[in-house]
């Protein structure tokens, strides 16, 4: 069995592939010639890597030509939320355009693959109370670039279904943390600030965002593995949430991740890093893709943080 994962050097993208690997199937990747390979360093000679601009149909249908995937995992995108404010026609352009020559590109060549569509719980947006904890069939509200882009690229999913077979299941993945996470993000920016603080590589000051946000969080090799079974066993046309079911607000997050460390520090809130506006809370009912595949997460919120610690305690340790 063949298997391509696009964003294969990101922080899912990586975890999927290891995943794959384990599944002892080929595992291809699309990269950029700019693309930074140290989340696939330790594995990357089990690899097969191609040079793709998934914006660009020429290179996307050479990609499908060449290696015929009997699974697609399109987890490549610009995902950063709050840069999706500063860049919004990049945000939207990466990450519709990119899959739409993905699908178009399968028709041309004339394969029918399995095609994951790595969605996001942010296309949810304005949650009311009453909605939580939120399902598949919930209105979807989307407060950012980025939320409106996963929407767009959630629907061109089912259209291309609908339209034309292809065998497209959708993920709406709630917030998932663990090593490798890119430090731009709350969870793994705290930890690396700890590390940095207990290194004396900087102030005793943690600087952080909107902390009262409430988020379901679930660990990055818990979702790569509901990942491969949304390909296995999820329907072709359907979405499912993928979360652990349980709401934790970023000041508990923070509190966990501060437990773990021996460091006296002092909190101070950043402007900068305050959206223009926010999603407070964001809670997903997984109970259909549970009995659709019988996926349950394993592993604890602690040993999680632990881990992303640990990761930061290696990585800033080799960069000194």
């Amino acid at each position: 069995m063949k298997v391509l994962i696009t964003g294969i050097t990101g922080f899912a993208g990586s975890h999927l592939a290891e995943f794959c690997l384990d599944q002892g199937v080929e595992v291809f990747g699309s990269i950029r010639w700019r693309s930074r390979r140290e989340n696939i360093e330790s594995f990357e000679d089990r690899l097969y890597l191609i040079e793709c601009d998934l914006k660009d149909y020429v290179s996307v249908r050479h990609l499908l030509k060449a290696v015929r995937p009997d699974y697609i995992f399109h987890l490549a995108a610009q995902s950063f939320v709050p840069a999706s404010w500063h860049c919004p026609q990049e945000t939207l352009t990466n990450n519709v355009i990119g899959e739409l020559n993905i699908l178009e590109a399968v028709r041309d060549v004339g394969i029918n693959p399995m095609i994951q569509v790595a969605g996001s719980s942010e296309e949810y947006g304005l949650i009311l109370p009453h909605e939580i904890p939120v399902k598949e069939t919930n209105p979807l509200r989307p407060l950012s670039p980025y939320a409106v882009s996963k929407v767009a690229q959630d629907l061109l999913g089912f259209q291309y279904f609908q339209s034309y077979g292809l065998n497209i299941v959708r993920t709406r993945a709630f917030n998932h943390t663990g090593p490798r996470r890119g430090e731009v993000f709350a969870c793994s920016n705290f930890a690396r600030q700890i590390v940095e603080i207990e290194k004396g590589l900087k102030e005793p000051v943690i600087w952080v965002g909107n902390l009262n946000a409430r988020r379901d969080f679930s660990d990055v090799r818990d979702v790569v593995r509901a990942y491969w079974l949304s390909l296995e066993w999820g329907e072709p046309g359907e979405v499912y949430n993928i979360s652990s079911g349980r709401a934790i607000t970023i000041k508990e997050l923070l509190d966990q991740l501060l437990s773990l460390s021996e460091i006296d520090l002092e909190v101070k809130e950043d402007p900068g890093r305050m959206r223009p506006s926010d999603v407070e809370v964001l809670v997903g009912n997984c109970s259909k893709f549970k009995e659709r595949t019988g996926w349950e997460p394993r592993i604890p919120l602690e040993v999680t943080l632990k881990d992303l610690l640990d990761y930061w305690r290696e990585r800033v340790g080799k960069r000194q």
